[in-house]
């Protein structure tokens, strides 16, 4: 269940996301994911933090319930869950806009790294707190 720093992000389903099923193709949902927690992140972490940060997906794991077509407004709904040294869980839901409607579920495994050296770092204290649940 969404903690209190749950984001949502609103969307429209443009033509380009369309596969030949006539529905959004499932590669753009991981890229919904990805893009939501970029804007979550960039929406509640200080301008140091975002400066020594970048987060690496270590894991997707996606469960489609209905499909998403052309023209709907979809609602990404995203939060952190559990973190573990250097791995933090982080929640989406995607969401029809209409009726929200659960349309896809993910989780996803995000590892820290260290802007400059391009290595896994630690996060500070503050930043662990302010997005994750543990």
């Amino acid at each position: 269940m969404p903690g209190p720093t749950a984001f949502e992000q609103v969307i429209h389903v443009a033509a380009s996301d369309i596969d030949a099923l006539g529905h959004v193709n499932n590669v753009v949902y991981v890229q919904w994911v990805q893009d939501v927690a970029v804007a979550h992140w960039q929406s509640l972490a200080s301008p140091e933090a975002q400066a020594e940060l970048v987060w690496m997906v270590l894991r997707h794991e996606i469960d489609y319930k209905r499909p998403a077509r052309l023209g709907e407004e979809v609602i990404l709904r995203t939060w952190v869950g559990t973190s573990e040294g250097l791995r933090f869980e982080r929640h989406t839901e995607v969401l029809r806009g209409s009726d929200r409607q659960l349309l896809a579920q993910a989780r996803t495994l995000w590892c820290p790294i260290d802007r400059q050296s391009g290595r896994p770092r630690r996060v500070p204290e503050e930043v662990r707190k302010q997005f994750s649940a543990s």
